[in-house]
């Protein structure tokens, strides 16, 4: 999540928002002020067992912005160019010879600047929720389910809460990264394979997989089935009171129901992959998963 404190153009400061992260029980927190580096000097005097905090920076070039996670500390990267310049990918081999991840921030940024104009090819990740639920994240959302049903490469969809100051809640949204260990590399695996959902607070859950006879894969996961293999998804969200579950594959919605639990039946054949989400009554976002991919 982009959090951004007195280091640069935020209110916080890291005495806050550690206190806020441990308060609304996280694991981990990645800290990205604009431009700079210099919060990374301080992160060491705040880090516990009790939560992991991964450095990095929110470059904000002139045709939008992008996190650099898992920066090693002190690194910097630049962001004094436009797409026109043609020099992105210089930049983000930088980020990427650091063991960090690239990911496309806000794409519809309504203010100058802030709208991402770099295409999705050589980022890890795009950032389809950004704080409180918008039309802008609604955007995102259809930009990003559109990306596998045209055969571009699939990026995986994270959220964050790029919050900046009192007002500007520091847990809406956040990522639910299903790692295997609670460290650096791990969380950017998971968070590179699209191993994870994205949820309003930890009061909202969610669990998705696919199964085919003995074979199971969850969310981010490919099931390797045959293409007429029958593949049951299953899903069950928690914390939603009168909410919707809809399912979506590379040709739209394909399922609706009250949020609780779910099932419905598919093949590779007809699903490329699956996506869930679930909703409030008001239409607002509570959660949704990246996809489970039934085929090989």
């Amino acid at each position: 999540m982009h959090l951004h404190s007195v280091h640069s153009d935020g209110a916080w400061t890291p005495e806050q928002i550690v206190a806020e992260a441990r308060r609304s029980g996280l694991d981990f927190i990645v800290s990205t002020e604009h431009n700079t580096s210099s919060a990374a000097g301080i992160w060491g005097h705040h880090s516990r067992d009790d939560l992991l905090i991964i450095d990095g920076e929110e470059v904000t070039t002139r045709d939008g912005h992008y996190t650099a996670l898992g920066l090693p500390p002190g690194t910097w990267i630049d962001w004094r160019y436009r797409a026109a310049d043609g020099v992105i990918p210089r930049f983000l081999d930088e980020v990427y010879r650091h063991g960090a991840l690239a990911v496309a921030a806000h794409p519809f940024g309504p203010f100058a600047g802030g709208q991402w104009k770099f295409g999705y090819s050589q980022v890890d990740a795009i950032e389809v929720w950004n704080g409180p639920w918008t039309s802008g994240d609604e955007a995102s959302l259809r930009l990003w389910s559109g990306l596998p049903a045209e055969g571009r490469r699939w990026v995986p969809a994270v959220g964050d809460s790029d919050s900046h100051r009192e007002g500007q809640v520091i847990v809406l949204p956040q990522n639910v990264v299903l790692a295997e260990d609670l460290e650096r590399g791990a969380i950017l695996s998971a968070v590179r394979a699209g191993r994870l959902y994205v949820a309003e607070s930890s009061a909202v859950s969610m669990s998705f997989e696919a199964a085919a006879g003995s074979r199971t894969a969850g969310i981010g996961e490919r099931l390797g089935a045959e293409p007429g293999d029958p593949v049951t998804v299953s899903v069950r969200t928690e914390g939603v009171a009168a909410g919707v579950i809809r399912l979506f594959t590379d040709e739209g919605q394909v399922f609706e129901c009250p949020a609780g639990t779910a099932t419905w039946r598919t093949t590779p054949h007809v699903s490329a992959y699956v996506r869930a989400e679930v909703r409030h009554p008001d239409g607002s976002m509570a959660a949704f998963t990246n996809p489970v991919f039934p085929g090989r």
